[in-house]
């Protein structure tokens, strides 16, 4: 009678070799590209704010909710939002020529504003994203981050978010010539990598057009989006953390089951 070890080394591996790791066969990932979204909700905790203090410099007594800022963000231009509200405050015959010069008035005084407010915004990294960078990091895996904000706020922020030293390179738009798919590709050439097995994450829909534009497989962490509008993402995450995290290995699965269902076999 065969022992255990002999009917082991039979079936053509060695006893001490023991079970193979459910991801042996899962080719690691060469990098992560976050863009700034995909770091902290800035849309509700700052975006959301700035505006609410440009509407006070201009005595417009609209303030933003969480919940109002949520339904208004299905008009994706921030111009059509400030025009949404302020034509429930104007009456009189001049209404819509006060209204459209006012919304351009609160929107510029809103972008002056911002970059003197982000920082001290109080923002904080979404939940759980401490322990994908710290993943990364332990793996040799870089991290990029790529914004279409300026370098002067941009890099203190993402320090920010995530520690001194965490990050890689820092695509902002001071680095290209315009904002936009370009951004992650430079981040890539920063780095040395192809787009081959690389994960971008990004906060919005529009960051996951664009990182697809670029030719990354994607992930959509914390959008609130219709299911059309995530349908190029590998997957749809509200964060980082939970009963089920997003760590770097469970983006690998990700990434290798996405390349899979793309292979064309062999004839």
């Amino acid at each position: 009678m065969q022992t255990t070890r002999e009917r082991t080394w039979c079936a053509g591996r060695f006893w001490w070799d023991g079970a193979r790791p459910v991801d042996s066969d899962i080719t690691p990932l060469r990098a992560l590209i976050f863009d700034l979204e995909a770091l902290t909700d800035l849309d509700y905790d700052v975006h959301r704010v700035v505006f609410n203090a440009a509407f006070a410099a201009h005595g417009v007594p609209i303030a933003w909710s969480a919940a109002r800022y949520r339904r208004l963000m299905v008009l994706r231009d921030e111009r059509q939002r400030v025009l949404a509200d302020l034509r429930n405050h104007c009456v009189g015959p001049e209404c819509d020529v006060l209204t459209e010069l006012l919304a351009d008035e609160v929107c510029s005084t809103k972008a002056m504003m911002f970059d003197e407010m982000v920082l001290d915004a109080g923002v904080t990294p979404r939940p759980g994203l401490d322990d994908l960078v710290g993943d990364a990091r332990a793996a040799g895996v870089p991290v990029a981050v790529v914004t279409a904000g300026r370098r002067a706020w941009a890099e203190p922020l993402v320090r920010q978010l995530v520690g001194e030293g965490q990050v890689e390179t820092i695509v902002t738009r001071d680095d290209v010539s315009a904002p936009g798919a370009e951004a992650f590709r430079l981040a890539l050439r920063e780095i040395g990598v192809s787009t081959d097995h690389v994960v971008a994450l990004s906060g919005s829909t529009a960051g996951l057009r664009t990182a697809t534009a670029a030719g990354l497989a994607t992930i959509l962490v914390g959008a609130e989006c219709a299911p059309r509008d995530a349908g190029a993402a590998l997957a749809v995450r509200a964060d980082y953390g939970g009963a089920d995290p997003l760590r770097l290995a469970t983006c690998a699965r990700l990434y290798a089951r996405s390349s899979s269902r793309r292979t064309v076999p062999a004839a």
